[in-house]
């Protein structure tokens, strides 16, 4: 399966910013469903309030799954790469 990379970056209200990268099935365009992932993502964070749109996610690359993704995009469509100030 190819899957798309979408590069995330959202600033916390303590001004660090959160980066993760959302991975969903390459056939999946549509930004509004790409950035609800995200806000999904975020809620489970604590950080519901935040704001997630195009300016802040934007579409990097595609490439093949890796097994890992693969649990996650069949339960829920999605799966993330957690980068920077996702546990903080």
């Amino acid at each position: 399966m190819k899957i798309a990379v979408w590069d995330t970056y959202v600033t916390k209200k303590n001004g660090t910013v959160m980066h993760f990268d959302i991975i969903a099935p390459a056939h999946i365009k549509d930004e509004h469903l790409i950035h609800q992932f995200g806000k999904d993502y975020l809620r489970t964070k604590g950080h519901e309030q935040l704001r997630l749109t195009a300016k802040e996610c934007s579409f990097c690359h595609t490439e093949n799954v890796l097994p890992e993704w693969e649990n996650d995009i069949g339960k829920k469509g999605y799966s993330i790469i957690e980068m920077e100030n996702c546990n903080e």
